[in-house]
C-alpha cells in the first residue's frame, strides 16, 4: 500500500454532521468490493492520462457512496439510473456507512481494482492522496467538460502539481446570517468593513439584543468559524492554508494578531452560546434576541418555516482591502483511483457526474446547497440560494473549513484553543503557544 499518512483517515468531523442535516452528505465517500492489495508500481503523483487510455473496456462501473440517508441515497440511485438509460457499461452503485468507509478508503483507493469513482470532499486531504499517486490525473476532463467551472473551483481541484484531481459538484457557503425584519428594526444595514461590522454590532447591543449568536457549547468547531475567516481577512487564504498544513505557527505574530480582531467581538456575543450547540444557537436568531450568526447555509434547515423568507448574508466584513476576499465553501464531489480497470470509462464517468443533469436531481429541492455546474435551473432556488451561487462564483479563493483544510485531529486543537480563549481571552498568548505545541504532536502522527 502506498504510504498514507494519518491525516487521510481524518475528515470533517461536527462540520460534517451539520451538513448532513442540510438535506446532502457533506462526507460523501466509499471503497470498493475487493479484498485490497497492493498498487502496481507508480511513481508518487497523479497517474497521467495519456499513460491509461488503453486500458481494455469493462462490463460494468462501480460508483461507492456514503450517501446513506434516505433524501441524498433517492438521488444518488436516480442519477445512477439516469446513466444506465444513456450510457454503457452498467453502473452499480455500493452505498456503505462513515464507519466502513473511515476504515476501508485508503486500502480500498490502494486496491489493484478500486471502484471507478468515489464520492468525496475537496481540500487537503484529497491533495494528499493525489501526492500518494492513489488517484487519477482528471485535467483533460476539465478542459473538455469543465471548462466553465469558476476559477476558484478549479483551484480547489488541483494538486500540487497543477493537476486537476477532484470533480466538485455541491458546496455551501458559510457567512454571516441575519434577518432582514430586524437589520430594519434596528436600523442598521450589512456592513462592508471591519469598522462598519463594529459599529452594527454597538448599535444591536444598544438595542437589548446579542449582537453575535455562537453555540460552542457541544458544538466548539463553531468557533473556527471566525478564526478561519478572520485569518483569512487579516493574513490571507495562502497563509491560512500553510497554517493550516504546518508550514507556518499558531504562536506566529500574524496568528496573534488575528486572535486580536477575534477579541474585538468577545464583548458582542452572547453568552448563552458557551452552553449549547449549533442547532440551539439558531434560536436567539429566529426570536430576534440575536442578530448574526457566523454559520454554514445548513443553518437554515433548523429555522422556523416562517423564519426562513427573513434570513439573508452577507459576507464576513473586509479588514484589509489589499488582502483578495476568500469565502469558506465547503464543497462535495467525487475523484477516480489511480488503478481504475478502464481510465477512460472512469473519466466519462467522472464528466458525467460532474454534469449538469445528475447536478440537477442532486441539488432538486436542496435550498442549503447549491450546485457547481454554471449551466444549471435556478429559476426555482429561493433568492437567497442564488445570492449564494453569486457569492461564491465572485469569490477570490474558496476555502473548506478548518478541520477540511487540515484535519480532525488538529480541529481538536482548535476547539480546546479557542474555547479557552472565548473564556479566557487575557490568556491569549499562552493559549496559542500551547495551541502550536499541541498542533506539532499532529504533525508529527
Amino acid at each position: 500500500m502506498a504510504d498514507v499518512s494519518r491525516r487521510r483517515f481524518l475528515f470533517n468531523g461536527a462540520a460534517g454532521a451539520a451538513g448532513v442535516l442540510a438535506g446532502g452528505s457533506l462526507l460523501a465517500a466509499c471503497g470498493s468490493d475487493g479484498d485490497g492489495g497492493s498498487a502496481s508500481g507508480t511513481s508518487p503523483g497523479v497517474t497521467s492520462s495519456a499513460a491509461s487510455e488503453s486500458a481494455p473496456k469493462v462490463s460494468s462501473l462501480t460508483l461507492q457512496s456514503l450517501a446513506s440517508d434516505p433524501v441524498p441515497k433517492e438521488a444518488m440511485e436516480e442519477i445512477v439510473a439516469l446513466w444506465n438509460t444513456q450510457n454503457e457499461p452498467t453502473l452499480v452503485l455500493n452505498t456503505v456507512s462513515t464507519e466502513i468507509f473511515r476504515a476501508q478508503l485508503p486500502t480500498y483507493l490502494s486496491s489493484a481494482e478500486p471502484p471507478d469513482a468515489l464520492t468525496w470532499l475537496a481540500g487537503s486531504v484529497a491533495r494528499d492522496y493525489a501526492s500518494d499517486g492513489l488517484l487519477l490525473d482528471l485535467s483533460d476532463i476539465w478542459e473538455s467538460d469543465f471548462a466553465g467551472f469558476s476559477p476558484a473551483l478549479k483551484d480547489l481541484s488541483t494538486d500540487a502539481q497543477g493537476r486537476q484531481i477532484f470533480v466538485p459538484t455541491n458546496y455551501y457557503w458559510i457567512s454571516c446570517f441575519y434577518r432582514k425584519s430586524k437589520f430594519e428594526e434596528w436600523g442598521v444595514t450589512p456592513p462592508e468593513t471591519w469598522d462598519e461590522f463594529m459599529d452594527v454590532c454597538e448599535t444591536i447591543k444598544s438595542k437589548g439584543a446579542d449582537p453575535i449568536t455562537m453555540g460552542t457549547g457541544t458544538s466548539a468547531w463553531v468557533a473556527s468559524n471566525w478564526f478561519d475567516y478572520l485569518n483569512m481577512r487579516v493574513n490571507g487564504a495562502e497563509y491560512h492554508l500553510d497554517l493550516l498544513a504546518g508550514n507556518r505557527r499558531f504562536d506566529d505574530p500574524e496568528v496573534r494578531k488575528t486572535m486580536s480582531y477575534f477579541e474585538e467581538i468577545l464583548p458582542y456575543i452572547d453568552p448563552n452560546g458557551r452552553s449549547f450547540g449549533w442547532q440551539e444557537a439558531a434560536a436567539p436568531l429566529a426570536q430576534g434576541n440575536a442578530g448574526i450568526y457566523l454559520i454554514g447555509a445548513f443553518m437554515t434547515t433548523v429555522l422556523p418555516e416562517d423564519v426562513v423568507p427573513d434570513i439573508d448574508f452577507f459576507r464576513v466584513p473586509i479588514i484589509d482591502p489589499a488582502v483578495p476576499a476568500a469565502e469558506e465553501a465547503p464543497t462535495d464531489g467525487y475523484f477516480v483511483p489511480s488503478q481504475v480497470r478502464s481510465p477512460a470509462d472512469a473519466k466519462r464517468l467522472a464528466a458525467f457526474l460532474g454534469g449538469k443533469e445528475a447536478q440537477q436531481i442532486w441539488i432538486a429541492g436542496n435550498t442549503s446547497r447549491v450546485g457547481t455546474h454554471p449551466d444549471l435551473d435556478t429559476s426555482t432556488v429561493p433568492e437567497m440560494t442564488k445570492r449564494g451561487i453569486e457569492h461564491l462564483n465572485n469569490a477570490a479563493s474558496l476555502t473548506q473549513f478548518f478541520n477540511r483544510d487540515s484535519s480532525d485531529a488538529l480541529q481538536v486543537t482548535a476547539d480546546a484553543a479557542l474555547t479557552r480563549f472565548l473564556d479566557e481571552p487575557g490568556s491569549v498568548d499562552s493559549i496559542l503557544t500551547e495551541w502550536q505545541t499541541a498542533a506539532e504532536e499532529v504533525f508529527k502522527a
